[in-house]
């Protein structure tokens, strides 16, 4: 009953923030110049574009281990103010699972007449169009439970991404709204025997809030960032502390940093008569480099605490390819999220 009760509570803590939402879960790859993946306005930030595929696994020891592949493009409309962009994205955990595209367009306001200088005001709006299924057919049971179907079910859902950015040369912040329609998740109500006894989800918004600013115009560059993030159906709120160290070399960029990610909510349990309260805890290391215009990073996220389903942690690579203008072209400051 106990090792029960501890697989309940670790899978409540880990999954509430990973796969068990609507859309593309928000992990730690946008450190990775990737800040279009959960920003909207950030689609044809610069006068290029670029490309990141990223691929992440939990718990390699654990079968069924949630995993996440996603593929965004992004890119400025030559000689306009717009920018377009689209991400395909697939996640899986266990018998869950949804697959979706992101279809952004992006509009700039830029302040001044030097091109050089990145002053600029940005707004994105995305729609996502998602499948969403449950693969009960491997359930057992000796009497027949009327929650459970023993078939494949699947759901098709749409809804809208909504973002702010303003940047100014080193400095960015961003705000964006995730999930903005109310879409009723009918996945769990589907051949149910008694449907109504269903609780009704059909609000899945989040909220995220992002700022950082990189200090710094030598080879040697740090950027401290944040971000807050809050799901408003569960009043769930967590906040990311960044910090990323980036070093010139002959062939590029190196770079470097550490994400910790903290719950402002635990959840309570108890082990042989104790109890306690534990909040979500991940320690994130992320590495990469630059060459030319490919782009690597590597990020491994550690969950601290006592209830945990697994000692091994999260890993996800990413890979990228920057295109766009020739360095004479481009703004005239330190800001990688722009710059290509």
């Amino acid at each position: 009953m106990k090792k029960h009760l501890l697989l309940i509570i670790s899978s409540i803590i880990v999954c509430t923030y990973s796969s068990a939402q609507e859309g593309i879960p928000v992990y730690f790859d946008y450190l990775s110049d990737n800040y279009y993946l959960i920003h909207p306005s950030m689609a044809g930030i610069g006068e290029g574009g670029k490309i990141r595929l990223t691929a992440r696994q939990q718990w390699f020891s654990v079968d069924e281990a949630p995993n996440m592949q996603t593929l965004n493009a992004h890119y400025r409309i030559r000689d306009t103010k717009s920018g377009v962009g689209a991400i395909l994205f697939n996640d899986a955990n266990g018998y869950h699972a949804q697959t979706g595209v992101k279809l952004t367009y992006a509009h700039h306001l830029r302040f001044g007449e030097d091109f050089r200088i990145l002053n600029q005001l940005s707004f994105g709006l995305s729609g996502t169009i998602l499948q969403s299924s449950l693969d009960e057919t491997e359930f057992r049971s000796v009497i027949p439970d009327p929650a459970i179907t023993g078939n494949r079910i699947n759901a098709t859902y749409f809804n809208l991404d909504l973002g702010i950015s303003y940047s100014y040369q080193e400095f960015y912040a961003h705000a964006t709204v995730l999930n903005l329609l109310e879409s009723e998740r009918s996945l769990y109500r589907q051949g149910r025997a008694d449907p109504d006894n269903v609780p009704v989800i059909d609000n899945l918004r989040r909220y995220l809030l992002s700022a950082g600013y990189i200090f710094g115009r030598s080879e040697w560059r740090v950027e401290p960032s944040v971000m807050f993030q809050l799901t408003e159906f569960t009043e769930e709120q967590t906040v990311d502390v960044n910090a990323k160290v980036y070093r010139d070399v002959s062939f590029g960029t190196i770079w470097g940093g550490l994400s910790y990610r903290r719950s402002f909510d635990g959840a309570q349990f108890q082990t042989a008569g104790n109890f306690g309260e534990q909040r979500l805890q991940l320690f994130t290391p992320i590495v990469g480099f630059n060459y030319k215009r490919f782009m690597f990073s590597y990020n491994y996220s550690y969950q601290s605490g006592d209830i945990r389903l697994d000692n091994g942690g999260f890993h996800q690579i990413t890979l990228g390819y920057d295109f766009g203008p020739e360095r004479e072209n481009r703004y005239d400051c330190y800001c990688p999220a722009a710059n290509y």
